[in-house]
């Protein structure tokens, strides 16, 4: 499987957001998050970090 697990960068230290990501949908709102399940989740950030071979995507608000 590819998806990643997507995190939010806080004062250092990453929180979990969201499990499987399957997409990062940019939209007007923010980055849409979308999991294998289609669920989503729409988050004002920047990508900050994508580790493709750790499967993890780091997220920075903005």
């Amino acid at each position: 499987m590819c998806e990643a697990n997507a995190y939010l960068r806080k004062d250092g230290k990453e929180e979990l957001l969201l499990e499987m990501v399957d997409k990062v949908i940019p939209s007007e709102e923010g980055l849409v998050l979308e999991d294998i399940f289609g669920r989503r989740k729409i988050v004002k950030a920047r990508i900050a970090e994508l580790a493709l071979v750790d499967h993890k995507i780091v997220l920075e608000k903005e």
